[in-house]
């Protein structure tokens, strides 16, 4: 379920109203009477990242285990927000790590990367964000984290290139060997070349 602040709800609509009439539009017309309440709503639901706690959502699901190869979580969807323009980019992120004596529920994964994708955002950041919270909250002996996004801020606006994807990487502990990185590559079918 969806929680909003009304206070903070009233302060950013009277300001999307207030862009609305700036850009030349009629902010009493009919379609946009409720838009600026309804784009308050999204840009809180957008950004609902800073008041969650990443590294107490794994510590919640975190359990001692043996284990000690690969654990793969790929493919999880990123929607977030570009600081620069506030323009959406989206894509997908790969997120690995090999256990050191504890395992995490691997719901928590891709939670994790909402916390951080739910914020004003630049990829780089992201990528390194979601791989240094696994890291200093599990202690593995390594992480990894790729992901590949589409920019709004490329695609509508600016260079206007439609088919280009952005590729950020983290690697850390016994991913910064080149056997290990590799495999992982491999595991998520990220082409070497």
């Amino acid at each position: 379920m969806e929680e909003y602040s009304m206070q903070a709800n009233e302060k950013i609509s009277s300001f999307y109203k207030e862009i609305i009439g700036a850009v030349g539009e009629n902010v009493t017309r009919e379609g946009l009477l409720k838009t600026p309440e309804r784009a308050a709503k999204a840009m809180q639901f957008l950004t609902q990242g800073y008041e969650q706690d990443a590294e107490a959502i794994l510590r919640s699901a975190m359990f001692n285990e043996s284990y000690n190869e690969m654990v793969i979580v790929k493919d999880i969807e990123i929607y977030s927000l570009c600081e620069h323009h506030m323009l959406p980019f989206y894509g997908k992120a790969h997120i690995a790590y090999i256990p050191d004596g504890k395992i995490v529920g691997l719901s928590k994964i891709p939670r994790v990367v909402d916390v951080f994708a739910r914020r004003l955002q630049v990829q780089e950041r992201l990528t390194e964000q979601i791989l240094d919270c696994i890291n200093n909250t599990l202690n593995p002996q390594g992480a990894a984290v790729v992901i590949e996004a589409a920019h709004m801020c490329m695609m509508m606006r600016g260079v206007q290139k439609q088919n280009s994807v952005t590729t950020t990487s983290g690697f850390r502990g016994q991913f910064q060997h080149n056997e290990t990185r590799n495999e992982f590559l491999k595991l998520i079918g990220f082409r070497l070349s």
